[in-house]
């Protein structure tokens, strides 16, 4: 500012025309090149994953960083302004444009075709400048596997694993207010198949299978011992019946006495 104020008498101009020179001045930094309209305000912070030590940190679908814990204490953001999550592949944010309505708000269904969108809508009352000791602040970006993705503000799972980054876009009824840095590049975990080692096996390795192998052809030859055996003894004991077979007939005397006629009887 000393030397905005040296920038005046050096251009022959009065006081009061430094002064309205500066505030020209200070309102081209704050416009939009061929727009005219107010840039947003950059807010010095660059948005963090979450330490190592907590679980979940990188999923195959989501991820998870620190809340930006005061970062949105500047006059030109009311409490009332809304504070935004823009998710972006890192090819994308190049061609990022800050949408000036909530209908030009992009979804996650539109993540394929634009490369960001919009989620994580909070207040800046959310984010203070202090944090209760012991307490976990965290935002977990995909973590809402319930909502449609055609909505906005959908926390939809991710697509695919990056590299994706994020940054903070405050809003409000006229448009964008303030944002934050780009975040680093994060990536997420992949599915691996399982693979064969390549290359020879060890002596140990060779042992084993030796020995393995060999156990096996014991116990399927015990066991084919055992069906032969259980096989011959049960068709030993079956006796079978042919046409040369006869049977014997037994004889039988019945006890009954019967009485004889007495001679000369008529």
């Amino acid at each position: 500012m000393d030397n905005s104020w040296r920038l005046g008498p050096a251009m022959g101009l009065s006081a009061e025309q430094s002064q309205l020179l500066m505030s020209l001045l200070l309102l081209l930094t704050h416009v939009q090149p061929g727009t005219g309209v107010a840039a947003p305000e950059h807010i010095n912070y660059v948005p963090q994953l979450s330490n190592d030590t907590l679980a979940g940190r990188l999923t195959q679908s989501t991820f998870t960083l620190e809340q930006p814990l005061g970062q949105f204490h500047s006059h030109n953001i009311s409490d009332l302004d809304t504070i935004w999550l823009v998710v972006a592949l890192s090819n994308a944010t190049q061609s990022f444009t800050a949408p000036w309505t909530n209908q030009d708000i992009p979804a996650p269904a539109n993540f394929s075709q634009r490369g960001y969108y919009l989620t994580l809508r909070a207040k800046r009352g959310l984010y203070p400048g202090d944090q209760a000791r012991g307490q976990l602040r965290v935002l977990r970006v995909g973590n809402d596997t319930h909502c449609q993705p055609t909505k906005i503000g959908c926390n939809h799972p991710l697509p695919g694993p990056g590299p994706y980054r994020v940054k903070f876009l405050v809003m409000n009824a006229e448009g964008p207010v303030a944002e934050t840095k780009w975040s680093s590049d994060t990536h997420l975990q992949q599915a691996q198949a399982l693979r064969a080692v390549p290359g020879p096996q060890s002596p140990g390795t060779v042992v084993i299978i030796a020995i393995l192998s060999i156990l096996l052809a014991v116990l399927l030859t015990a066991l084919l011992a055992v069906l032969i055996y259980t096989c011959f003894n049960s068709c030993r004991s079956t006796s079978l019946s042919g046409p040369e077979e006869t049977g014997s007939v037994r004889r039988y005397t019945t006890h009954h006495t019967f009485s004889t006629p007495a001679k000369g009887a008529s």
